[in-house]
């Protein structure tokens, strides 16, 4: 039904090639010309076609609401899938949407169109953004118990909140698991504003800091470096593929060098 030649073989409408008969092959596949010709059986292999399901899994957790450039993380995110979603569109392949913070919130089953793709953008962008800390491991647990055949999937989120690494590994060997984290530059780097109070917007605490300090502001910004370097560290030994998107870049070239690979 898709567009994608598959590299299993089975019961498609493609020839591929043919073969002697072996035991078990199914007779209605005998090559009956050239059993004839060579006075023993033969079979016709044919070439399934596969369509591709697209699974798009969106943080809506409060941090995602949030930017300082020309847009705010979740505009950046609703941007991106709109331009996958499309292009899925384009392949024929179907395309669902997952939306978690602490669980998951709401499911889009995966169907084609662009009308469907139309539907999953305007969820993205008018969802209540949850004051919670994300858990990434109820939508993967959701994603391994509802989507059994083998998904292309896109995780969005800060990745401000910690994962089980063996759920991580379960789901990477599952589907084809793409995590993009997805980040204002005041995420990594607090400017010098002098005394502030700042509030985490998934837990509410909050946190006098002297900002004025050098000391206190590469240690801040060394700790959000290491912090993606081990999640970047976790995704590629589950062999999955992880990348950084800034809401100021330009996310079309990292796409295509990904897609490239």
């Amino acid at each position: 039904m898709g567009q994608y030649h598959s590299a299993f073989k089975g019961q498609g409408m493609t020839f591929s090639e043919v073969r002697q008969y072996q035991f078990g092959d199914d007779t209605r596949r005998i090559d009956w010309n050239k059993t004839a010709r060579f006075r023993e059986p033969f079979v016709k292999v044919m070439e399934e076609e596969r369509e591709l399901t697209m699974m798009l899994v969106v943080d809506i957790s409060a941090s995602m609401d949030y930017g300082t450039k020309s847009q705010l993380k979740r505009e950046y995110v609703a941007e991106i899938c709109a331009s996958l979603g499309f292009s899925a569109t384009g392949n024929n392949d179907k395309v669902g949407l997952i939306l978690y913070a602490d669980k998951v919130l709401k499911v889009v089953p995966p169907q084609k169109g662009r009308k469907h793709v139309l539907s999953i953008i305007s969820n993205i962008l008018t969802a209540d953004y949850v004051p919670a800390q994300s858990d990434l491991n109820s939508a993967f647990n959701y994603m391994m118990s509802v989507f059994k055949r083998k998904s292309l999937v896109f995780v969005f989120s800060d990745f401000e909140d910690e994962f089980d690494q063996k759920i991580l590994n379960v789901t990477a060997r599952k589907h084809q698991l793409l995590g993009l984290r997805v980040f204002d530059e005041k995420d990594m780097e607090i400017p010098d504003i002098g005394y502030a109070l700042f509030r985490d917007a998934e837990t509410g605490k909050q946190v006098w800091a002297n900002t004025s300090s050098s000391r206190w502001r590469y240690e801040f910004a060394e700790q959000q470096k290491q912090k993606m370097r081990q999640i970047k560290e976790e995704f590629e030994n589950s062999s999955a593929h992880f990348l950084d998107v800034n809401t100021s870049d330009d996310y079309s070239k990292l796409l295509y060098q990904y897609f490239r690979k």
